[in-house]
């Protein structure tokens, strides 16, 4: 340690071995952040779910839940929505989108780029004092401090967005009491190249080292790949609904890897469609209870916009009581208009009813998903969900319905509140949060390690991942066995499984009754997966009270039934070798195999086989098939 001038050495300082790095969900409504895999973390306020808002009210700074609050009262110096203009040029903005709080406008000095104007209050310089003469009287007067004045201020869309996220890491670093040194942003995958490095720039000003852009869906399967009591191998359906718009993204998930088959953006349903309904409603209510007309969603008249505001507020209560319990829940208002108080209430029936519309839009949206991607609703075997919004049991109910009845949903599972896995408030900070410690592990390992992470850098060949598009497996034929593939299937690698891959198996195989040598064989087959559909009448119920005489008995309506299937596609080889370790059990003889399946990036296949004795595994058989 080299010494100081005055001769002195310099104070060690701790240096934790793994940076301390972060998890960012950044919303274009809420946002969160989390470390390690730890609950989102709370700001000074208690927040962990920290509105996407800042407001500027006089010489104060509002940011979060606060700042939200500013919409009645302020909301010329409220900006909300900056996300979603990221990287955005001002000729590309909708002029719809242009009627948000605090106004965009064209900036000034800077040709096409948005940017808000809000008035504030800012301190006037203070003025110098000449003094004729140098005396303790004199140095000790009292200066005239100047009363702060009005004045505009102009900000563009990233300065709004640097200030938001230094708040969130600041909040960060009281917490855990550090400085953070690296975080995992979330964006939604339809952000252009433009908007990524806006995002990128906006937290490099804010003194945040971007060390990923991971987009939702990655975030969400980066959360969930390795979830307890799921099968490793399954096929997943991302549902965010946002307050802005619905993303749909439909997963395999295969050993703890993602593959993407389809992905969907619809930007007219979201949150804020549910919240206009919900508001109607109880402006309805309200003009019928106080004959006072309250036109909302969207308001024109200066009042009715402050009631609005005063009610989307409230309704974000409302849907959290209604998602948690089953009962009745209120909204309730301190004069909403005209000094009118108001309390209305909703029960969770009548709430479904109102947002129906968007529930069955939803629900026609991931069907075009599956249709996309060739997939059947009953292949999928998890619903994840993400946001808010989606937290809504009605809607769940209503996805629900085309698919298996083993169909895991954070309601089956428990999750969907509390901060678990499965938590949709809390999914996507916390799947960034895990990716960004594989992150700073790999950029703090070996050489080698760090060539593995500049390889799956973004634009790498290895991060456009191919799949098997078909299921691969092994069949040992059986005299007169039942179903169409003619004896006992073992799948071993599995459709849309990202390639290279490598699995085993192990298992006991049945050699029969008879003397001589024993041998091991079975065929490696390409099959084809589907579902069957047939509707059939449901059954007839015992305590079915005939008609009376003269009625009509009602024809029942078939149910639709589904059924997987398989069926033999090709065949691509076979592998047959001796058996040396049998045993007889019970009149039978039994071996025990290892065998493994190895798919090569370009889909050449190798199947390797062991015999199983008491010393370990025996020979090596091995065959190759060209790629599939």
């Amino acid at each position: 340690m080299a010494p100081q001038p005055n001769g002195t050495a310099e104070a060690p300082i701790e240096v934790s071995a793994i940076p301390t790095v972060v998890g960012i969900n950044f919303g274009n409504s809420y946002a969160s952040i989390a470390e390690g895999s730890a609950d989102c973390i709370a700001n000074e306020d208690g927040e962990r779910q920290i509105a996407c808002a800042v407001s500027f009210h006089g010489e104060e700074v509002y940011i979060g839940n606060q700042a939200k609050h500013q919409l009645v009262k302020n909301a010329h110096n409220t900006i909300t929505g900056f996300r979603n203009l990221l990287g955005k040029k001002f000729s590309e903005i909708p002029s719809d989108k242009l009627l948000v709080s605090a106004p965009v406008i064209e900036h000034p000095e800077q040709p096409d780029v948005p940017a808000y104007k809000v008035q504030v209050l800012q301190a006037a310089p203070t003025p110098l004092l000449k003094t004729a003469t140098n005396t303790p009287a004199a140095s000790n007067a009292a200066t005239p401090r100047s009363e702060p004045t009005p004045a505009e201020r102009i900000f563009t869309v990233s300065e709004v967005t640097t200030i938001f996220l230094k708040s969130l890491i600041q909040s960060a670093e009281d917490f855990l009491g550090k400085k953070v040194q690296g975080a995992v942003i979330s964006i939604p995958a339809w952000f252009e190249d433009t908007q990524r490095a806006a995002l990128e720039k906006a937290a490099e000003d804010a003194g945040v080292k971007v060390l990923q852009l991971l987009e939702e869906a990655g975030a969400v399967a980066v959360a969930t790949a390795s979830s307890p009591g799921l099968n490793q191998d399954r096929t997943q359906l991302v549902v965010d609904l946002g307050s802005s718009a619905l993303e749909l993204s439909l997963l395999s998930i295969r050993q703890g890897l993602a593959f993407s088959l389809a992905t969907l953006s619809d930007p007219t349903v979201g949150g804020d469609a549910i919240d206009g309904k919900l508001i109607k409603h109880f402006a309805k209510e309200f003009t019928k209870k106080t004959k006072t007309p309250l036109t909302v969603s969207p308001a024109t008249e200066a009042q009715d916009k402050r009631a609005e505001a005063k009610l989307r507020l409230a309704v974000e209560h409302t849907k959290r009581t209604l998602s948690a319990s089953p009962g009745a829940a209120t909204c309730s208002v301190e004069s909403l208009k005209d000094g009118l108080d108001f309390t209305g209430t909703i029960t969770r029936l009548r709430f479904d009813m109102e947002v129906r519309t968007v529930y069955d839009t939803v629900y026609a949206r991931v069907k075009e998903l599956a249709e996309r991607a060739n997939v059947d609703l009953y292949d999928i075997d998890e619903i994840v969900y993400v946001g808010g919004s989606a937290s809504l049991p009605g809607l769940d109910e209503t996805l629900s319905q085309g698919f298996q009845e083993s169909v895991v949903t954070p309601f089956t599972a428990g999750t969907v509140f509390g901060g678990g896995v499965g938590d949709p408030t809390a999914i996507l900070a916390r799947g960034c949060a895990v990716q960004a410690n594989l992150v700073a592990m790999l950029a703090e390992g070996t050489e080698e390690e760090r060539e593995v992470k500049s390889a799956f850098a973004s634009g790498s060949k290895w991060t456009q991942a191919k799949a098997t598009s078909k299921t691969v497996g092994m069949l040992f034929p059986e005299e007169n066995a039942e179903g169409l593939l003619g004896g006992q299937w073992v799948p071993a690698v599995l459709k849309d499984t990202p390639v290279p891959c490598r699995r085993t198996s192990r298992f006991d195989v049945d050699l029969g009754e008879g003397g001589g040598e024993k041998r091991v064989g079975f065929e490696v087959w390409e099959v084809k997966e589907g579902v069957k559909i047939e509707n059939v009448k449901p059954p007839k119920d015992e305590d079915n009270v005939p008609p009376e005489e003269g009625e009509e008995e009602e024809e029942e309506e078939e149910i639709e039934v589904k059924e997987k299937t398989l069926e033999k596609d090709a065949l691509l080889t076979s592998l047959v070798f001796a058996a040396k370790e049998a045993k007889k059990n019970g009149g039978r003889w039994t071996t025990a195999i290892d065998v493994q399946f190895v798919v090569d990036d370009q889909g050449g296949l190798e199947i390797s086989a062991w015999e199983i004795g008491p010393s370990g595994r025996g020979e090596k058989t091995t065959v190759n098939v060209p790629a599939l």
